[in-house]
């Protein structure tokens, strides 16, 4: 390739996040380390991608042009990469998984089964994480898969695939909470009431609800909470039937239950090995071709 992988991976974190610093400290490179690498590009390609006048770096009118044809020449790469890990024999000695609660698909029992006759040597390891949780354990190279409920943006280094399956949450209460007495109710009933969120640890941008609210980075604990009269919560309502113990009771409001999809989300640089892509493959096929490709 003429121009270094590494210049167009810095050149695509700058303009999507609208800073070298950010990008250095999102690639874990120095700023300088960045910097040069994005002005060798420029002088690679004859342009000025970036206004450096202003106090953050801007995109150009070319540098908006070049920036959809470098991100395609990324993920052609990123494509050859997978494919040189699906044909390649080397596989790795470790997995790491991380699942949200909002992922529950029917066939995982079946999947993971299958997983261990074919991977038996392979440490797998499970964790459950929520959010920018996930996400901040696969750019750390904590995690090497993940799935998560769909994000609104995603770093430009994180890899995406949307799930076949998708998950029904609802509002839940213990059964003697006052608001389970209110025939009618309404977003200013739920307001005057706690709410219960997800908060992750390393989700500052999750908004915090108006007036009184507790938190935690897991539904399950938000389940627990909701089972100790603590307030209302938006909880999966598959975690509510195989954990809830009956406790808790749906509140039935206009645009509820809400569905929701998920994602598989996994690190660009440091992608899953043989391993884990055949796992990746079998979570992204169809339900009906599920039995099929495990007898694969």
């Amino acid at each position: 390739m003429r121009y270094s992988p590494e210049a167009l991976l810095a050149f695509v974190e700058a303009a999507a996040l609208g800073s070298f610093s950010a990008a250095a400290r999102r690639l874990r490179k120095s700023q300088s380390t960045i910097s040069t690498a994005i002005a060798n590009l420029e002088a690679d390609l004859g342009l000025t991608l970036f206004d450096r006048q202003a106090r953050q770096p801007v995109l150009t009118e070319s540098g908006r042009k070049v920036l959809g044809h470098v991100q395609e020449i990324l993920a052609a790469s990123e494509r050859l990469d997978a494919l040189s890990i699906r044909l390649g024999d080397n596989i790795e000695p470790r997995l790491t998984i991380v699942f949200s609660d909002t992922y529950q698909p029917n066939h995982h029992d079946n999947l993971l089964k299958h997983f261990e006759r074919r991977y038996q040597d392979i440490e797998l390891e499970c964790m459950i994480a929520e959010g920018e949780d996930v996400l901040d354990l696969l750019q750390t190279g904590r995690a090497h898969l993940g799935m998560l409920a769909v994000q609104p943006t995603y770093p430009p280094e994180i890899a995406v695939a949307r799930l076949p399956e998708q998950t029904e949450m609802g509002l839940f209460v213990a059964h003697d909470h006052p608001l389970t007495l209110i025939p009618a109710l309404t977003q200013a009933h739920l307001a005057s009431s706690r709410q219960l969120y997800l908060n992750t640890y390393t989700g500052n941008t999750v908004p915090k609800p108006r007036g009184r609210a507790w938190s935690a980075p897991s539904y399950l604990m938000l389940l627990e909470m909701a089972e100790q009269g603590a307030g209302w919560a938006i909880l999966p309502h598959w975690l509510v039937k195989q954990y809830g113990r009956q406790r808790l009771t749906e509140l039935k409001m206009r645009g509820w239950p809400q569905t929701i999809s998920v994602d598989a989300v996994w690190s660009k640089l440091t992608p899953p090995g043989p391993a884990g892509l055949w796992l990746l493959d079998r979570l992204l096929e169809n339900a009906a071709d599920q039995a099929a490709a495990l007898r694969d």
